[in-house]
């Protein structure tokens, strides 16, 4: 059985999601970051970064939240959350995966964690107001591609860029622009958030209004 580490929101939240998608059986492991538990030997010991989440799947311990929805999604392929390796989809596939992780995610973590980046307050309130300011060019590429009537980030297909983009733009929600801001970004979200696998993995984290 899967062992997914998380804590109520962070982004563990996209691996949780594609779990229930995909019907197996897993538990979820509270890593109370509240008490630093994230920074606690035992956890080292999975994940030497202290991050959340990880994924136990037998003898692999696995993390690094893009690399665990890749796993899941190979792992099920009945569940066809990824296109075949060595197709166009795919390619594209790997193309906004690494957008969302590489781009966005880092870019939303120095919104979050200004203090990593600046020591002053007035710098800590600049490199914040830079990075909102990055994360809206970035959600405005988003809702120009969800513009062209696609129903999912891939097209036609749901898959594992959803419930990703899905965790990335929740985290939008408290921002002066949110991604639900936006019509093409708004209506996406209303459809992600409808599936019962998101409802039942937002309801086990215990993830309250607003949702997004």
């Amino acid at each position: 059985m899967y062992q997914l580490y998380y804590y109520p929101g962070n982004a563990n939240l996209a691996p949780h999601m594609l779990l229930e998608e995909i019907g197996v059986s897993f538990e979820l492991l509270l890593v109370d970051r509240a008490a630093a538990a994230h920074k606690q030997p035992a956890y080292l010991r999975l994940n030497p970064s202290g991050r959340i989440p990880v994924l136990v799947d037998g003898d692999l311990v696995l993390f690094e939240t893009a690399a665990i929805c890749l796993h899941l999604a190979d792992c099920h392929p009945a569940a066809a959350l990824v296109p075949a390796v060595g197709s166009i989809a795919r390619a594209q596939c790997y193309k906004w995966l690494m957008y969302l992780t590489n781009t966005l995610q880092a870019e939303l973590l120095c919104y979050f964690y200004p203090e990593r980046l600046a020591d002053d307050e007035a710098a800590v309130s600049q490199v914040c107001l830079h990075a909102e300011k990055r994360i809206e060019a970035m959600i405005d590429l988003l809702e120009n591609t969800l513009a062209d009537g696609r129903s999912w980030l891939l097209g036609i297909e749901y898959s594992i860029l959803d419930p990703y983009l899905f965790m990335l733009a929740r985290w939008t929600r408290n921002m002066h622009r949110p991604a639900k801001a936006l019509p093409h970004f708004a209506a996406y979200l209303a459809r992600v958030h409808a599936r019962p696998a998101v409802q039942r993995a937002l309801a086990r984290e215990g993830l309250g209004e607003p949702v997004y």
